[in-house]
C-alpha cells in the first residue's frame, strides 16, 4: 500500500472511531457532544435519524467554506463530502449497535461518558495525524480563521459555543426545556480535547501514522536518494 493511500486509511478509521465515540457520549444520556448538540435535538423532534441530521448539517458546512474561501477553497477539500457520507452513516450503524446499552444511574452514566469522550479523543487523534483532509466541521473553522484571522482555537471555541445555543434554543422551542443537551455535552467539550493531547503525547502509534506525513513517496523522491536500480531510465 502506498504511503498516501495509508494515510487516507488511517485517516477513515478516525473518522469511524470518532462516529462510535459520538454514539458513545449520546447513549449515555447526559447530554452529547457540541458538534452532535444540534443534530440530536432536532433528531428527537423529527423523523431523520441523528447521522441523517448530522449528514445535512455537514453538508452546510461545506458550502459554507466554498463560500467563503472561494477561490481558496482546495477541490480535495470536496472529499469532505465522503467523509460526511461515512462519518453519518457510522453514527446510526454506531447507535443500532448500542442499542442494547442504556446505563442507569449517575455514576455509570458518567463512566459510560468518559469511556466515550476518550473513544472520540482517541479517533480525532487518529483522524487528524495523517494531515489529509479535515472533517466538515473543523473545515469550516478554519476556514472562518482564515477569513477573520483569528486563531484556530479562538474560533472553535466559539463555534460550538454557538452550536450548542441554537441547540438550546430549538430545545426549548420543541421541548419547552433542555433535552439532549445536558452536564455531558459540557464534559465532553472540556475534556475531549485533553485526551487528544494525551494520546498525541503517550501513544507511539499517533507519531508512526504522523511520520507517514512526513515521508516522501518514490515519486517525490530526489533521484540520488532513490534505491539502487530504481532510478528512472
Amino acid at each position: 500500500m502506498s504511503n498516501k493511500s495509508l494515510r487516507y486509511l488511517c485517516f477513515f478509521i478516525g473518522v469511524l472511531i470518532n462516529s462510535f465515540g459520538v454514539a458513545l457520549i449520546t447513549k449515555a444520556a447526559l447530554g452529547t457532544s457540541p458538534i452532535s448538540s444540534v443534530p440530536y435535538v432536532l433528531s428527537l423532534r423529527f423523523a431523520p435519524t441523528l447521522g441523517g441530521f448530522t449528514f445535512v448539517m455537514n453538508l452546510l458546512f461545506i458550502a459554507a467554506q466554498i463560500a467563503l474561501l472561494r477561490r481558496n477553497f482546495q477541490p480535495v477539500q470536496l472529499l469532505q463530502i465522503v467523509v460526511n457520507i461515512v462519518f453519518s452513516w457510522f453514527i446510526d450503524v454506531s447507535m443500532n449497535l448500542l442499542g442494547w446499552f442504556n446505563p442507569q444511574g449517575l455514576p455509570v452514566q458518567l463512566a459510560a461518558l468518559a469511556l466515550g469522550c476518550a473513544v472520540l479523543g482517541f479517533g480525532i487523534s487518529i483522524e487528524v495525524a495523517p494531515d489529509v483532509l479535515r472533517v466538515p466541521g473543523e473545515g469550516l473553522v478554519g476556514a472562518l480563521s482564515t477569513v477573520t484571522g483569528v486563531r484556530f482555537g479562538s474560533v472553535k471555541v466559539a463555534f460550538d459555543v454557538t452550536l450548542v445555543a441554537i441547540a438550546l434554543a430549538l430545545s426549548f422551542v420543541f421541548f419547552r426545556g433542555l433535552n439532549g443537551l445536558g452536564l455531558g455535552t459540557v464534559v465532553s467539550a472540556l475534556i475531549v480535547g485533553r485526551f487528544v493531547n494525551l494520546f498525541n503525547s503517550r501513544l507511539p502509534l499517533i507519531a508512526r501514522i504522523a511520520s507517514l506525513a512526513k515521508t516522501p513517496s518514490a515519486a517525490q523522491m530526489p533521484e540520488q536518494q532513490m534505491p539502487s536500480g530504481q532510478q528512472a531510465g
